[in-house]
């Protein structure tokens, strides 16, 4: 029996594979966002003890600035590793989008 796919009752069920995969690469975005914030954080918390550096003696408050900066760099090293895998998860989404628009051409229609 070979039918054509586009014909059969499993399209809808191949238009609601696409809606996922087009939620998954939304949901990885929102988290590209989140880590772009959370990257920026550390820089915009460093400026402070830098602006009022004049204020303090620096070696009496080292300790400070020392859990400061670890702080700042676990800070950096989350919002680089949201960033990073979201961006494989978006391109493994996006060649399976291809992958099915490619399979089916009705999908084609909507893009």
């Amino acid at each position: 029996m070979d039918e054509n796919p586009e014909n059969s009752p499993y399209i809808s069920i191949i238009i609601n594979e696409a809606q996922l995969l087009l939620a998954e690469k939304r949901t990885s975005l929102a988290v590209i966002s989140t880590g772009i914030a959370v990257l920026a954080l550390p820089m915009s918390v460093i400026s402070l003890p830098i602006a009022t550096s004049r204020y303090y003696d620096i070696f009496h408050f080292l300790h400070f600035l020392i859990s400061l900066e670890v702080l700042n760099t676990i800070l950096t090293a989350l919002g680089s590793y949201l960033i990073i895998k979201s961006t494989l998860k978006m391109k493994k989404y996006d060649k399976a989008i291809s992958t099915i628009k490619t399979k089916f051409s009705i999908i084609n229609e909507f893009t």
